[in-house]
């Protein structure tokens, strides 16, 4: 039995009811197989099962009380999981279906991504089970006050930076860092993804949608294509898909279909942007609003019975470029199936891990170009190390030299990944490259450390 395969094995007996880490780990190790059976080394030094070990699992309660007054308890998580090339660092998210199986496996995820951006960065990843949507602003502070409460001595800007992720936006990011504040006596950068009213990097909210976009157009350029005249489905509505969308449109690309965890639009002339930042940034309602004020859209509801099938019956919608940024595992075999028939050439991970294993098999069998999460979404974690950077030096960047900045660094992402996939005989296979690649940067800091 070969070295990958075995500790491929050992992670599914020892975590047989964590799905999602399961998964995240037979993805990573596959395409690594190869490569790290031809090197020894990495077995004589245990890489591989230092590397799918978190360095340390935090899990809290976090009690708060409701604007009724009643008291509250949802759970608290933190997987620092490697900090071989930096402070971990990784975004919180805020849903129902948030657990110790989603936080590893994102962890596991972010740690090849961070080390994918050439930036000094470990991995880690956080949440809780808490649903914001519906919360006032008080619960949502009462929350996050009480979250940090315990997180806090946790973090520190040379050992855990956190960021927003689903459910976590500016509002949640800024309650917490302010609890921070108060609890250490320390307004050090700790969290990124503030307001640039105090030390937010500009460009942050819009960085994951358009480095994401950034990375296709490489990709789309490699195969003789580009966005000038696709149709485009983006699942979601946050702000990954959102400034997706906006990018793909700057780039010539028009973007009929979004959606939340309630249904999807479909709009033929094209989705007006400007109405779905209203309905999700301004007033944080539904996107069926957006069917209700734009004619000749129309919308159509989700089953509502599993938060990761929300969005299904977007993809059934003729595209040339779909984006799933939504949730995990929003996309399945039989969604990439109808993709492919339908004539759609190039999918990019605009969320973590979207696609199922076999959606994945799929594209690649039916000639889809594929860019994997952990390289087409790294522009937000990018960004927040620019984020960093000028809390450090006290100083800000202009909007366009952060996104310039990005850019650079998603084109220098998609030549990384490349260069590692042709090398290991898999020309084309971005998923193969980004994991040799993530692994690589990882794995040599690792050997050069010690066994710790």
């Amino acid at each position: 039995m070969s070295y990958t395969q075995r500790i491929l094995d050992q992670i599914i007996a020892q975590n047989s009811t964590q799905p999602e880490f399961c998964q995240a780990a037979r993805e990573i190790l596959a395409s690594l197989a190869d490569f790290v059976d031809a090197n020894p080394r990495y077995e004589a030094e245990a890489v591989l099962e230092r590397l799918v070990e978190p360095e340390r699992a935090i899990i809290f309660r976090v009690p708060w009380v409701d604007d009724a007054g009643r008291v509250q308890v949802n759970r608290g998580y933190r997987v620092q999981y490697n900090s071989a090339l930096g402070p971990y660092k990784g975004g919180i998210r805020f849903h129902p279906s948030v657990n110790l199986s989603t936080v590893k496996f994102l962890g596991f995820e972010q740690t090849l991504k961070n080390a994918l951006t050439g930036m000094p960065l470990g991995g880690g990843k956080g949440g809780s089970d808490f649903d914001p949507k519906g919360k006032s602003d008080r619960e949502v502070m009462a929350f996050c006050q009480s979250f940090m409460n315990e997180l806090h001595r946790h973090l520190g800007t040379d050992t855990d930076v956190p960021a927003g992720d689903i459910g976590v936006g500016a509002r949640a990011v800024g309650y917490m860092f302010g609890q921070q504040k108060r609890l250490t006596n320390n307004t050090s950068g700790v969290f990124t993804g503030k307001s640039p009213a105090y030390g937010g990097s500009l460009a942050r909210k819009e960085a994951t949608g358009f480095g994401l976009v950034y990375l296709m157009n490489e990709m789309l350029a490699a195969h003789g294509a580009n966005f000038t005249g696709k149709r485009v489905v983006v699942s979601g509505s946050g702000n990954v898909a959102i400034y997706a969308a906006e990018k793909a449109m700057e780039y010539g690309a028009l973007v009929v279909a979004m959606s939340d965890s309630a249904g999807y639009i479909y709009d033929e002339n094209g989705v007006d942007l400007a109405l779905v930042k209203q309905i999700k940034e301004v007033e944080r309602a539904r996107i069926s609003e957006y069917a209700k004020r734009r004619p000749g859209s129309v919308y159509t509801a989700g089953s509502g019975d599993n938060p990761n099938l929300f969005c299904r019956g977007i993809w059934t919608i003729k595209c040339d470029i779909a984006l799933p940024c939504a949730l995990q595992n929003e996309l399945d075999a039989e969604d990439a199936v109808i993709l492919a028939k339908n004539g759609c050439i190039a999918v990019g991970e605009g969320a973590n891990m979207p696609c199922t294993l076999e959606a994945v098999d799929a594209f690649h069998q039916a000639g889809v170009l594929f860019a994997p999460a952990k390289a087409a979404n790294a522009g937000g974690v990018a960004t927040s190390a620019l984020e960093m950077t000028q809390n450090s030096m006290r100083m800000s960047w202009t909007f366009a030299e952060v996104d310039e900045k990005l850019r650079e660094i998603m084109i220098g992402i998609f030549a990384n990944i490349a260069s590692a996939a042709k090398k290991a005989g898999c020309e084309g296979n971005y998923v193969v490259g980004a994991n040799i690649a993530g692994f690589i940067r990882v794995a040599e800091a690792m050997i050069a450390q010690g066994v710790i």
